[in-house]
């Protein structure tokens, strides 16, 4: 599912309550019984910014289970990291490399979940096409945020998008989506009210 909005900010604070990270709210929502849920924010430099750890320690401390370095790095290199990129420090690494490292994290936790907030922000073409093909290939729920076209239409099966006035919930791809008069209608309501 793509979540839209003209003010980004609204899909950033549904992301954040509905991963935990936010409980200043009203209303309720309830994961099922056998969810496992993965969230990679739009902002992730709490988990990078003065961090001494390579990036294999940096990773060690979110595995569930097993931690050694061969275990790990099959981890990263999913995400791109080879050789002795993984004992580059987690605090010098670029925008791209952290949403790399965040993927990294979250696939240790096989969630059926993910919560993804603008996840292809400061990654180059390379980057986006690993991740679009791994979110092509998951079996499981995917909640997301982008500002790119190719990525939301290859992507998503639904598009919800949050309105001043409320929401619009349609199980169709992103191409559909922007091209249907009665949404444009729609939206234009919406917005005006």
């Amino acid at each position: 599912m793509a979540f839209l909005a003209e003010n980004e900010l609204a899909v950033t604070a549904l992301f954040k309550i509905i991963a935990g990270e936010d409980e200043n709210y009203e209303g309720t929502f309830k994961w099922g019984g056998t969810t496992s849920m993965s969230y990679s924010p739009k902002d992730n430099g709490a988990f990078f910014d003065d961090c001494n750890l390579n990036l294999i320690e940096w990773l060690r401390q979110y595995s569930p289970t097993e931690d050694t370095e061969t275990f790990l790095r099959g981890f990263l290199g999913r995400m791109l990291f080879s050789g002795d990129e993984v004992f580059k420090a987690a605090k010098v690494l670029s925008g791209g490399e952290r949403v790399r490292c965040m993927l990294s994290r979250m696939m240790l936790f096989g969630s059926n979940v993910l919560v993804l907030d603008q996840p292809t922000n400061h990654l180059d073409l390379e980057s986006i096409t690993a991740v679009n093909n791994g979110l092509i290939d998951y079996k499981g729920v995917v909640l997301f945020s982008s500002h790119d076209h190719e990525f939301i239409q290859t992507v998503a099966n639904r598009i919800i998008e949050l309105t001043p006035n409320g929401t619009i919930d349609k199980l169709m791809d992103y191409d559909d989506y922007i091209a249907n008069d009665q949404i444009k209608e729609m939206k234009a309501k919406m917005y005006a009210q």
